[in-house]
């Protein structure tokens, strides 16, 4: 239970509310860039910070303390250049122990294209290069959880969707997501920083569609020989 910080209530995207959530956000960069109002630096930011929070299974505190210098290289991932590997350093700690670090293997290249672009063409122009924060204030400070939560239940109320989701839906989205692409199950573990197996799996609600297929290969052996 120590393990286990998922809400029952934050239930995951499904992947076209998914989609319809990120393209919302890129739609508001759009919008503000045509009306050359003063939030589209912002705009992309944040719609840059939902899909960090999807493509590397993050928290939201852990994706507000992230520095631009937390990304690195992947032997194993030539092609992701600097943003093969994600060093998530203000992990969820546990009762009286320091926050727990981790790595997370970038495996989506949609995201790391998305963050490579905002980190190089972006996050320039809000200035302050001195300061190390990954996502930056117009001001100068860094972005905090709230501030997060506040553009999130903008979004998804914008777009009627379920009040359920929250910023923490995307992770859970990140699990589910590659569960039912067939990624293996240790590994996703290891990218969302659990100990243990059983946290997972109450941390995993695949579709309905992906446990008749799974069921469906899981039985017909038996039937075959029927």
């Amino acid at each position: 239970m120590q393990d286990y910080e998922g809400d029952p209530e934050a239930r995951p995207f499904t992947r076209e509310e998914l989609q319809l959530f990120l393209d919302y956000a890129d739609d508001q960069v759009e919008r503000a860039v045509r009306a050359k109002r003063k939030g589209a630096l912002a705009a992309y930011r944040d719609a840059t910070l939902f899909k960090v929070i999807y493509g590397w299974g993050l928290r939201r505190t852990e994706t507000s303390k992230l520095d631009v210098v937390d990304f690195g290289r992947n032997p194993q991932a030539r092609q992701f250049g600097r943003y093969g590997t994600l060093n998530v350093r203000y992990g969820k700690a546990k009762k009286g122990q320091p926050p727990r670090r981790r790595n997370v293997l970038s495996v989506m290249d949609w995201a790391v294209e998305a963050v490579a672009d905002y980190v190089e063409n972006v996050r320039p122009r809000f200035g302050f290069p001195d300061h190390p924060a990954l996502w930056i204030t117009e001001r100068g400070g860094r972005l905090q959880p709230g501030s997060i939560n506040d553009r999130f239940e903008a979004y998804r109320d914008a777009l009627g969707l379920t009040k359920e989701l929250t910023p923490h839906s995307l992770r859970h989205s990140y699990v589910t997501h590659l569960t039912e692409d067939g990624v293996d199950r240790r590994f996703i573990q290891q990218q969302v920083g659990h100990e243990c197996d059983s946290s997972l799996a109450i941390y995993t609600h695949v579709s309905d569609d992906f446990m008749n297929t799974f069921l469906h290969k899981a039985l017909a052996p038996a039937f075959a020989g029927a």
